[in-house]
């Protein structure tokens, strides 16, 4: 299976090996596209763990009933290897009761416990 974040890949040697937990996300955006990838496949425990605790709901929970269709990178500030915090700006497109849709965000990302983490949309 393609993977669904929108890189040339297969999803298991992409974000597949991510939500197993075999690697972690290097960057602040592969972050970002591997949770996108869970969103797709319906992965809430992945979404949980890469959520800062200071921010993360009590449910982190995946509506079944809606299908993520492509994602698109508009942007990013900092957010390497080498970096402890960034963001990404992103729109995703999803189909939800039949009617295309899409979010549009920037969001925040941090280093923690050696970890990229999802904090909050900007």
């Amino acid at each position: 299976m393609r993977c669904p974040c929108g890189l040339d890949a297969d999803y298991d040697a992409c974000c597949g090996r991510y939500h197993r937990g075999d690697a972690q996300a290097p960057t602040a955006e592969r972050l970002m596209r591997s949770r996108y990838s869970a969103f797709a496949v319906g992965d809430a425990a992945y979404l949980a763990r890469t959520w800062h605790p200071s921010t993360r709901p009590d449910d982190v929970g995946v509506d079944g009933a809606t299908r993520w269709t492509g994602l698109e990178i508009l942007g990013r500030t900092a957010g390497s290897a080498l970096d402890t915090e960034g963001t990404v700006h992103f729109r995703a497109h999803y189909t939800e009761r039949g009617r295309n849709r899409h979010l549009e965000e920037n969001s925040r990302f941090v280093v923690l416990d050696n970890a990229w983490v999802y904090v909050t949309a900007l």
